[in-house]
Formats: C-alpha cells, sequence, structure tokens
C-alpha cells in the first residue's frame, strides 16, 4: 500500500516520539480541484484556506477515492481502495440513510481511539443509517453532530440532524452549516488537552446552492448576468446560484479561519496536523456552472467522471514546524493512503 507519509516524512523536522499530535480532516463536498485560489480560482478568494497551503504542503496529484460521496467516505475510513472498501456507491436505505459498512470494517477512528485519541466527525455521514453497524458511533467516533443520511444533506435548511444518536428537531429555517461548525468548534475547544481526531466532512458546496445571502450578495454584484438565472436541488428554486456558490466558497474559507483561530487561541496549533481535500470533483447540479468557475482548474470532467476532473482533488496538511511551509508536491497519492499515514 502507497502512504503518503512518505512525502510527508521529507517535511518533517525530527519529532518527539512521546507527543502524539492532534488530527484534523476537512473534507469538502463537491468541491472542484479548482475551486481555491491556492489552486487557480480567480473568480472569488479563499485567502484562509490559503493560508494552509502557505503554511503546510500542497498536493497536485492527490485522488479522491471515488467519485461520488459514499464510497469516497467508505475508503476514508477503511483506508481501503474503491475496489475493496464496502461501500461502491450511493445505495439508499429507506426511509432514512445509506448502505452500513459492516460492523467488521476497521475504520481510522477505531484505530485512533485505541492510541487513546478522543474521536467525533461533524458533518456528512452517509456509511450507515441510525442505529446499524455503519453507524458512526458503532464505528469508533464518540461523538457524531450533523447528516445521518444523504438525502437529508440535499438542503442546509433541514428539520432534523443528528445528535450522536438523538434525532433532533429543527425549524427549517436555520443554516445547518452554522449548527455544524459550532458543535466541531466547542468540541475541539473542549478536548484542547488532546490528543484528539476531529473528522469534519462538512457539506459545502454540494447542492443545493444554499448560503445565508450576507455571502451571496457581494456576488450579486459581481455576476449580474445571471440574476435572471434559478437553480433548484432541494427546496425552492435559488436566484443566481453563481453569486450562492462563490458565497458558498466564501463562507466555509471564513470557517476555515475560525478553526485556526481557535487552534492559536487554545495553544495547540504547533501539535496539531490539519489537513483539507474534497470527496470528488465539481457538481453540476442545483444551477451550479463549473465551467464558468473553470472548477475543475484544466482537468477533464466532473462528479461521477473517472477523467481527472471528477477524482483529482486539492491536498493540503499543515504542521507548524514540522511540515515545512510552503512545500508543493507531485507526489500521486489517493485517500485510501490517510488512513495509513495518520496511523504512522
Amino acid at each position: 500500500m502507497r502512504i503518503l507519509i512518505i512525502t510527508l516524512i521529507s517535511a518533517l523536522a525530527p519529532l518527539v516520539a512521546s507527543a502524539k499530535p492532534n488530527l484534523i480532516y476537512i473534507l469538502l463536498d463537491d468541491a472542484g480541484y479548482g475551486d481555491f485560489s491556492c489552486y487557480g480560482q480567480e473568480k472569488f478568494r479563499t485567502p484562509r484556506i490559503d493560508r494552509l497551503a502557505a503554511e503546510g504542503i500542497r498536493f497536485t496529484d492527490h485522488y479522491a477515492g471515488s467519485t461520488v460521496c459514499a464510497p469516497t467516505r467508505s475508503v476514508l475510513m477503511t483506508g481501503l481502495h474503491t475496489g475493496h472498501t464496502p461501500s461502491r456507491g450511493n445505495k439508499e436505505v429507506k426511509p432514512v440513510g445509506q448502505f452500513p459498512i459492516p460492523d467488521e470494517s476497521f475504520t481510522i477512528a477505531e484505530a485512533l481511539k485505541a492510541q487513546g485519541y478522543a474521536t467525533a466527525a461533524f458533518g456528512k455521514w452517509g456509511l450507515g443509517f441510525p442505529g446499524s453497524e455503519g453507524d458512526p458511533l458503532k464505528q469508533g467516533f464518540e461523538r457524531f453532530y450533523g447528516y445521518n443520511c444523504q438525502r437529508n444533506a440535499h438542503t442546509y435548511y433541514p428539520t432534523w440532524l443528528y445528535d450522536d444518536g438523538k434525532k433532533i428537531k429543527l425549524d427549517g429555517k436555520t443554516y445547518s452549516h452554522d449548527l455544524i461548525m459550532d458543535e466541531a468548534l466547542a468540541w475541539v475547544r473542549s478536548k484542547k488537552d488532546g490528543p484528539f481526531f476531529c473528522f469534519l466532512p462538512v457539506t459545502i458546496p454540494h447542492a443545493a446552492l444554499h448560503v445565508p445571502e450576507e455571502y451571496a450578495a457581494p456576488f450579486r454584484k459581481q455576476f449580474p448576468e445571471f440574476e435572471d438565472k434559478t437553480g433548484k436541488y432541494a427546496g425552492p428554486p435559488i436566484k443566481n446560484p453563481a453569486a450562492m456558490f462563490a458565497g458558498m466558497m466564501t463562507k466555509i474559507d471564513e470557517d476555515v479561519g475560525r478553526l485556526m483561530d481557535l487552534l492559536q487561541e487554545l495553544g495547540i496549533d504547533d501539535n496539531t496536523v490539519v489537513m483539507f481535500s474534497s470527496d470528488n470533483g465539481p457538481h453540476k447540479e442545483g444551477g451550479h456552472m463549473p465551467d464558468f468557475f473553470n472548477s475543475s482548474g484544466d482537468l477533464r470532467g466532473h462528479k461521477r467522471a473517472l477523467y481527472e476532473g471528477g477524482i483529482r482533488t486539492p491536498m493540503i496538511a499543515r504542521w507548524p514546524g514540522k511540515i515545512e511551509a510552503g512545500a508543493v508536491t507531485g507526489h500521486i497519492s489517493a485517500h485510501w493512503d490517510i488512513f495509513p499515514t495518520l496511523c504512522e
């Protein structure tokens, strides 16, 4: 099994063997290779994510575990490549949830928990309906908050989420991403003495293209030619999907900055590894125009395609004082390399 630690080690200073670093893995949902300014995006800026790259190592040839959501998450959790990992597609279960990964799956959360790590996931799961053997609380996570079911995650204004094993009611008017990020930051604060593993599979920028108006408004002025265009995926149609998408990316960039600021505030910045990626290439749903934004960069294809644009993803790793700042590598790696790398 190829592990990207081979490349990371070349950028590392000598480590103190007894100090286990905190681990944060941020996974965006349907963000393309070209959707960040440090990867060439020109229609909007992502300065906090750019900071991650400037202070760490940026991979140019990193690949998703699959072309769609559930199998990519299965690859990440199990470290098994697409042909061996239990979930091979977005197989649904009624009334809620997806095909569960089996109990015998050995996940990265279970491995880290055995090494004394506190473990939590915040965002979209998609690997087993509540109470099933694939439930995150049965796969090594001590804490889960967010969407258990991928279908429910098609709106950012849901009427319910899961808080650990409890289904909590919402008013359908509250932006779910804010709730998820607030819970994640609160958990990190509570585990500041470490070590902890925080898995952040956020839903941005998956359709529907929902974001609070304060984030979309500046881009309505920047992209007035799309003000009469509508997009629909879940919930009511939205106007100017270009403005909404750029606003969503601005929103997640802001929240990456909130997380980085918290690590500094808590005094754990130097002992925390932050990794950042996306689950597959950019989608073409809900009115999103990936070609307008050059979301695939110069690569061919989008989500669901096995061309480079469907499976090559951004990958950034930051560990102050350990990973060389500003490094760029063409090392070929993939999501199945994350499990063995973090274990190493």
